[in-house]
């Protein structure tokens, strides 16, 4: 009598159960039922898929395993080593929830429900069972939550905390399109996806109220140190007449302006010199106001210049008047 190979006892929640027997005989029975397929696996690698139906085990309908048999003389008289593992095409709901941040390394907690449906079994049975030995519901359950996490945080990564916080609808439609091309790799089908919490700390909260309104980051952070530190002089009578005066005003006040230095233009090259220089740092000629024309020389009894105040002529020896 033929053996029977069937998924019996199969729970509403459950996504795959394999076969406990690897040793598969020509002519058994392999039943499928409705939202099932069955896949055989074997060294690593899925080969023939079976949908809902009655199928009897030959090689006509094993192809791809047969050609990998043929090899050995006899294969289609004796047992042959493979695993069935069947999959639930059903709809599922898994639940996600971790800890990331955005592009500012704000911290995020999330935590919602998303809904899947396996695609293409053959793609899922080689990703995901066969690679990861996760053959109980439990196990998947745990790999999905765990590979969703993993892709949201990345894509959460890439925005600020004003896109994603307090947006659940555009953060859900933004993960399913982003996660949804991570399962489609694995054989996967994601549905949809609805977070069901979305937070950051408390400082950061405060921040985002600003951040909305286009203050700028670095300010939105001085505005809280002040606080902060308001709030730590407050709890100490003595520091805060003593530390107050020396650490509030700086944060409120806006830096002192300097008085402008003075400089001095040199005439030639319009160089700015520090004050009290007399020649020029650039070109090297002199600072001060220019030279003022020299008077005309006097003249000596025989003709000659002479400068002012001289006695005799330094010519010709004159004397002068």
């Amino acid at each position: 009598m033929p053996k029977v190979i069937q998924w019996v006892g199969a729970r509403e929640g459950d996504i795959v159960w394999r076969y406990p027997i690897d040793e598969i005989e020509w002519g058994s029975n392999l039943i499928v039922e409705e939202s099932q397929a069955a896949v055989f696996f074997r060294d690593g690698k899925a080969y023939d898929v079976f949908r809902a139906g009655r199928h009897v085990i030959t090689t006509a309908n094993l192809p791809l395993i047969t050609k990998v048999l043929s090899r050995i003389a006899g294969f289609d008289r004796v047992p042959f080593k493979a695993m069935v593992v069947f999959v639930s095409l059903k709809q599922f709901q898994g639940k996600f929830g971790t800890q990331g941040q955005t592009s500012e390394l704000a911290p995020l907690k999330f935590f919602g429900s998303f809904w899947f449906r396996v695609a293409e079994p053959n793609l899922f049975v080689q990703e995901v069972v066969g690679s990861q030995g996760t053959y109980s519901t439990e196990q998947m359950q745990d790999f999905l939550r765990a590979y969703f996490n993993e892709a949201l945080i990345d894509e959460l990564s890439r925005h600020s905390i004003v896109e994603v916080y307090g947006k659940l609808d555009e953060t859900s439609f933004l993960a399913r399109n982003v996660v949804g091309q991570a399962f489609v790799r694995i054989g996967l089908e994601l549905i949809d996806v609805k977070f069901e919490g979305l937070d950051t700390t408390p400082e950061w909260r405060d921040r985002i109220f600003y951040l909305r309104q286009g203050v700028s980051a670095a300010e939105v952070l001085r505005m809280q140190t002040v606080a902060k530190t308001a709030e730590a002089l407050s709890q100490s009578q003595g520091a805060a007449v003593g530390a107050g005066i020396a650490v509030i005003p700086p944060l409120f006040q806006q830096p002192v302006q300097q008085p402008p230095t003075v400089v001095i233009l040199c005439p030639s090259c319009g160089f700015q010199n520090p004050q009290g220089a007399k020649f020029c740092s650039n070109c090297g000629k002199p600072l001060g106001p220019p030279p003022t024309p020299q008077q005309p020389a006097n003249k000596c009894p025989n003709g000659h210049d002479v400068p002012p105040g001289s006695k005799f002529c330094p010519e010709c020896g004159a004397k002068l008047s």
